[in-house]
């Protein structure tokens, strides 16, 4: 008797996984999450509002994208829901609302739809988004305001009389354990870093991310930072800021970052060394939205000169073409 079954030989990729974008993406959701519940517990409601918000006007911008183009909803796959937290997580609490409205519009219509959509933009559209507000709203974008003051923050309070220096303006106003934990003014979601920790632990058990790029850029940045200011303040430079939270959850965006793995070795190293860069000479005391951005557009050339060579081609004679 004959066997009639037969095997089916496709081409690559071969899915070895159960997962898809959507099962990604809600796994960043999930992992974004304590530093969500840091962020309301040190910020009150209002960083609940703002993160609300952020992820709404996410989701009806790609909605309303969509639909203005007649093409099918993508809101499904989740990836506009991460970019709103996201969002919301670079924003200070004091944000009026219709500036993050503004913020999540951009971050959906201009710089992932009309790109494409997921998987065709070239920049993270979270950070992408908080550079436009703060060449903006400068003065908006940069009111922190300590846990501990929040019950001042009322209508018709100054908000600049109620402000305080971040971390990373004045180090040696902050212990080790208040950064740790996130008892220290600055934008949402950067606060905690043992709640980004515990979500980037997550995503590591699930494999949804790894731990090379963000351990490369952390090293790359401190390092230099060691040399430019000093060791003495390292853990300080790590813990302080938005370090922990582009390193664990925008440096490992799929769509802006090297698939090569010799690129994404050079992709760590350039944002961690334009992170220092940034925070040792520019006028401004952060410098990961930047550095990230602007490794992000080099991506294409990083991945071109980082490419692992196709076996059966000789790359010494005729400019590439397979040997017969």
């Amino acid at each position: 008797m004959e066997n009639t079954e037969k095997l089916l030989v496709t081409s690559s990729p071969h899915v070895r996984r159960n997962r898809s974008v959507q099962k990604e993406m809600l796994d960043v959701v999930i992992a974004l999450v304590p530093a969500g519940l840091a962020a309301i517990y040190y910020f009150g409601l209002r960083a609940l509002l703002l993160i609300a918000v952020s992820v709404l006007t996410c989701l009806l911008s790609e909605t309303l994208f969509n639909k203005a183009i007649k093409k099918e909803n993508t809101i499904k796959d989740c990836s506009a829901i991460v970019t709103g937290i996201l969002l919301a997580f670079n924003v200070p609490c004091t944000l009026p609302v219709w500036q993050i409205v503004i913020g999540a519009a951009f971050a959906i219509v201009v710089v992932k739809m009309a790109f494409g959509g997921i998987g065709q933009n070239i920049v993270n559209p979270a950070l992408a988004a908080r550079a436009f507000m703060l060449a903006s709203w400068p003065s908006a974008m940069t009111n922190f305001i300590a846990p501990d003051k929040i019950s001042q923050l009322k209508d018709g309070v100054d908000i600049a009389a109620i402000t305080s220096a971040t971390p990373l303006s004045d180090p040696e106003s902050y212990k080790l354990m208040d950064l740790f934990l996130g008892n220290i003014p600055g934008s949402l979601g950067e606060v905690s870093a043992l709640a980004l920790m515990i979500g980037f632990v997550y995503l590591l058990i699930r494999r949804v991310v790894s731990i090379k790029m963000p351990l490369i850029y952390i090293f790359t940045a401190s390092v230099l930072l060691g040399l430019f200011n000093g060791f003495d303040n390292i853990l300080r430079d790590i813990l302080s800021g938005g370090m922990l939270l582009g390193a664990f959850f925008m440096l490992t965006d799929y769509t802006t970052s090297p698939v090569t793995p010799n690129g994404q070795i050079v992709f760590a190293v350039l944002a961690g060394f334009l992170t220092a860069i940034i925070r040792s000479f520019g006028g401004y005391p952060e410098g990961v939205s930047y550095s990230i951005l602007l490794a992000n557009l080099v991506v294409p050339i990083i991945e071109k000169y980082t490419m692992p060579k196709v076996f059966g081609v000789d790359y010494t004679k005729n400019k590439g073409v397979a040997n017969e």
